[in-house]
């Protein structure tokens, strides 16, 4: 039981394969530089002891179709996919499925005309993910595709979190409104939490800290999202690699009035110059963090600001749950990094997060709690995995289909 996970940009296509009757992982790679004279083609196949062995090829990929077929290719060359009936279905991520998806959906023509009518909430990822769903679709019309959002987890939050007190014209004419980003991820987490925790997702309310290059926070309540950091766009919220999170609009209408800025300077701006980036020049954690330790004060500040960020939206969920029983960090820094968790956390004893030194800086890898044993709030590393989420969530789709 294959299923491939497809995750289509507009110069890139990744894929993971997965044997869904072990839930291990079979294959991955990506084809990169689409389009470019430099395109290339990373993959991966695991040997017999459990490790991936990655090569890189420099080759020609005029197209997202070319990119597909160049991945058949090599998935039937290594014997990962040895004949077209061994792939039981294809799982797209998509960025954006606004209202309209609360959950994975099997896709026809219905499903893709509404993901291109979601094409102004999300124009720099609904347009490349669609792509990847054509070209595969019109590849392998006899494999089952699935559609999986990563807004779809967050839309159980309740109006009080999710509408904006703006005119209610804006909503009702335009989508705005909070959405929400990141939720395969923060799905996947909360579901491994319950387990590690051997209790039902269901009785469950944790807050989960996703903090990677993009970076969001979520409220979870009886193992639903009630509230997320992002909102109309992943813009919002917390201070991330090249975007800001939480900002006054006023501060664009003033760049506009004063400085003569335009709209496409501030959309860059926002996107790609601003967080970490703008406040000491560097986007990697592990950057930021050897410049402070040699004495930058703009790495320290920037620091500062990251994890008092964090540190908010930490006591605001708080008090948005009234009862937590978990704090949890995953993704690249989340996982990695027991100086912003241990960051994130100081002072705050009175609300019941009291880390173990020795714990958080243990050289260890997987699910493990970090907190102060007996410590009110239990505070856990585990470690997300957004691919397997879509095979999953692409696996339960298909068999509830009626033709399944």
């Amino acid at each position: 039981m294959k299923i491939l996970v497809l995750n289509s940009g507009s110069s890139s296509l990744k894929y993971q394969l997965f044997d869904m009757a072990e839930r291990t992982l079979l294959a991955r790679g990506a084809a990169e530089r689409i389009g470019d004279s430099g395109s290339r083609l990373v993959y991966g196949q695991q040997d017999g002891g459990g490790t991936f062995r990655e090569s890189t090829a420099l080759c020609e990929i005029r197209d997202h179709g070319a990119a597909l077929d160049r991945i058949a290719d090599l998935l039937a060359e290594d014997g990962a996919v040895g004949s077209g009936s061994e792939l039981h279905a294809i799982g797209h991520r998509v960025v954006h499925g606004g209202e309209a998806f609360r959950e994975p959906s099997l896709i026809d023509n219905q499903v893709i005309a509404a993901i291109r009518e979601l094409e102004p909430l999300a124009p720099l990822h609904n347009p490349a993910n669609l792509l990847g769903i054509e070209v595969s679709m019109a590849r392998r019309p006899d494999v089952p595709q699935v559609a999986v959002f990563d807004t779809a987890f967050h839309q159980t939050i309740p109006p009080r979190a999710y509408r904006y007190a703006v005119p209610d014209e804006w909503y009702r004419s335009h989508g705005v409104r909070r959405y929400g980003f990141h939720g395969t991820s923060h799905a996947y987490v909360a579901k491994q939490t319950a387990r590690e925790l051997d209790r039902p997702l269901e009785e469950l309310n944790l807050i989960v800290l996703h903090l990677g290059n993009g970076a969001s926070a979520t409220a979870i309540a009886n193992g639903k999202s009630v509230d997320t950091s992002m909102g109309l766009t992943p813009l919002e919220g917390l201070v991330m690699g090249t975007r800001g999170g939480d900002l006054d609009p006023g501060v664009l209408t003033h760049l506009v009035r004063h400085a003569g800025v335009d709209i496409a300077q501030i959309d860059a701006s926002l996107n790609k110059a601003s967080g970490l980036v703008g406040l000491c020049g560097v986007g990697d954690m592990r950057d930021v963090l050897r410049r402070e330790a040699s004495g930058d004060a703009s790495a320290r500040l920037a620091l500062d600001v990251y994890t008092y960020r964090l540190r908010k939206y930490i006591g605001a969920y708080m008090a948005a749950l009234r009862q937590v029983d978990a704090i949890v960090f995953t993704a690249g820094v989340g996982e990695n990094s027991p100086e912003i968790r241990e960051r994130a956390c100081e002072g705050l004893e009175a609300l019941g997060i009291e880390l173990d030194d020795a714990r958080n800086r243990a050289n260890a890898t997987g699910a493990r709690p970090i907190h102060r044993r007996g410590a009110p709030v239990e505070v856990w590393v585990v470690p997300t995995n957004e691919e397997l989420e879509i095979a999953e969530e692409t696996l339960r789709c298909i068999q509830r289909a009626p033709s399944a």
